[in-house]
């Protein structure tokens, strides 16, 4: 009876020992790539139809953007990806280069933009090696408003009054409400949602008989974005990098729908570092 007993008991401390191994390396297998990512308005010249205004050379700009750049850089990133066409990665690499040796330097228009006041900033404190570029650019014409006179589509009017009129809240202006607290509205999901509307959705409500002109112009918006993520996809990286992405908000909204979906990455948020 005693021998009956003890081997119960070897036999479940072995099945115990066994399933928890199994976990511990299925919970290994199954870690995903972590990734945080950033929307943001442009800083320095952009040829956006909405732009925010923000004096990154001001003195009050600079101790925010070091803030910024001091708290994301938590994050320790292994990988960043910002808002740069692949076929100017030789151009960025050189302009990093030059940054890393000395953050002072003339990188031209990177050092007035999110590019280098954010990524760079970031890249050198964390010791990122490489920055990679991942926009793609699509011509889209979002400018509707003649032809949704013509159709009398009063559904994009009255969509694009409520759209502009979320637009004007104050958390979208730094200025008014400091750098910190304005990013964190930026990468809110009800932000997300505004800004894949108010570039893409809002263009749905135009379309003359059976030609569906707003549609197929939204459609362009959503294609240019899957190309990115695409960008995104096609760079190596493994289950250790940590990936840090910085771009306008409207791609950082579709990268985080996409990224939501998928088995691969595992999303971060902004809050949690900006603290």
């Amino acid at each position: 009876m005693k021998n009956k007993i003890l081997l119960t008991i070897i036999t479940s401390v072995v099945f115990m020992t066994v399933t928890y191994a199994q976990g511990k390396k299925e919970l290994k297998e199954n870690k995903k790539i972590q990734v945080l990512n950033i929307g943001m308005f442009h800083m320095g010249e952009t040829s956006d139809e909405t732009s925010t205004e923000y004096n990154e050379a001001s003195k009050r700009a600079k101790k925010e953007i070091k803030q910024i750049v001091e708290s994301i850089s938590k994050f320790k990133p292994t990988i960043i990806l910002v808002e740069v066409q692949p076929k100017y990665q030789q151009n960025l690499d050189k302009a990093y280069k030059k940054y890393l040796k000395d953050s002072n330097s003339d990188i031209g228009y990177y050092g007035k933009s999110e590019t280098g006041l954010i990524g760079f900033a970031v890249g050198k404190l964390t010791g990122v090696k490489r920055i990679y570029g991942i926009d793609h650019r699509m011509s889209y014409n979002y400018l509707l408003d003649s032809l949704a006179n013509k159709v009398n589509a009063k559904k994009y009017f009255r969509v694009k009054k409520s759209i502009y009129s979320s637009f004007k809240n104050e958390m979208y202006d730094p200025k008014k409400v400091g750098l910190r607290k304005s990013l964190l509205f930026f990468n809110l999901q009800e932000s997300y949602d505004l800004f894949i509307a108010g570039n893409a959705d809002m263009l749905t409500y135009i379309n003359s008989k059976d030609k569906f002109e707003g549609a197929d112009e939204a459609a362009k918006y959503y294609k240019r974005n899957l190309r990115m993520f695409g960008n995104i996809n096609n760079i190596t990286m493994t289950k250790k990098d940590r990936v840090l992405i910085i771009s306008g908000a409207s791609h950082a909204a579709f990268f985080n729908m996409f990224m939501k979906r998928s088995s691969i990455y595992e999303l971060k948020t902004l809050k949690e570092y900006l603290k």
